[in-house]
């Protein structure tokens, strides 16, 4: 029998194959010249073009469930240090960028379970809406430019592992030939993305101008006009989603702690 932990681990690894598919479809979108606004809307866009092919509404169905879980996965390392990241700085730091991450993929899961009701989904630029709002606060710039602080350090951190290969000791010695260099390529693209999408948040703090904000489809959109770039960063975000794929397999999640385990049980 299966207990709660165990179910919690397989939801995470669902979760990181929904998160492959969604940014293989990102990147096929960006290189196949699909709309503009299809692209622009960025993972969302993903979401909403597995709705309109057959079975669509099944596999949204799937990948809401993969989403949660992926979400609940990332709070629980967080909150019980289940990677044992540890206390100090650094280690807050990593945790607190589970927390921000779990935030962004219920916003992404809830948007699937929608999609699958067959809700038509608000195709507004929410990412310029947030930033709009914040503004309207005397202390919208300076948060703004928390968040382009916090994408920049993303940014860095995924350079970092793209270079050193950190990223290899969480992946099983099982995984397939190539796994090292899928992985670094596709986490080099993503850091330029991120990076190109903390540039946008610090203008948009440093003009208090919404319009600046560039989310993660409109980054990838602002590389169309550099030819040659702009298909390269979109194939490198196809092999972050053929990595996370990957990684649904054999990345090695450590089991929750005991202390989990009794909470688990007892819920």
């Amino acid at each position: 029998m299966v207990d709660k932990s165990e179910k919690v681990v397989l939801l995470a690894r669902l979760g990181y194959g929904v998160r492959g598919l969604v940014y293989i479809l990102l990147g096929y979108l960006a290189i196949s010249s699909a709309s503009e606004r299809q692209v622009s809307n960025g993972t969302r866009g993903s979401l909403e073009y597995l709705q309109s092919i057959p079975g669509g509404t099944a596999i949204l169905s799937l990948a809401a469930v993969g989403l949660f879980g992926y979400a609940l996965y990332k709070v629980i390392a967080a909150t019980f240090d289940t990677e044992h990241y540890g206390h100090d700085a650094k280690g807050i730091g990593h945790r607190a960028a589970y927390f921000g991450s779990a935030f962004i993929y219920i916003g992404l899961a809830w948007t699937a379970l929608r999609l699958a009701e067959g809700a038509r989904v608000d195709s507004s630029d929410q990412t310029r809406e947030w930033a709009a709002k914040a503004l309207t606060f005397d202390l919208g710039p300076v948060a703004l430019g928390i968040a382009a602080i916090g994408l920049l350090v993303g940014a860095g951190v995924q350079a970092k592992n793209a270079i050193d290969k950190g990223f290899m000791k969480h992946i099983s010695s099982r995984a397939p030939t190539g796994t090292c260099w899928i992985g670094r390529l596709g986490l080099s693209a993503r850091a330029v993305v991120f990076a190109f999408m903390a540039w946008s948040l610090a203008r948009s703090a440093w003009f208090a101008n919404s319009a600046e904000v560039r989310s993660l489809g409109q980054a990838l959109m602002d590389f169309r006009e550099m030819g040659f770039v702009f298909t390269v960063v979109a194939a490198g975000l196809v092999l972050f989603g053929v990595f996370s794929v990957i990684t649904a397999r054999y990345r090695i999640i450590p089991d929750p702690d005991p202390h989990l385990n009794m909470h688990l049980r007892t819920a």
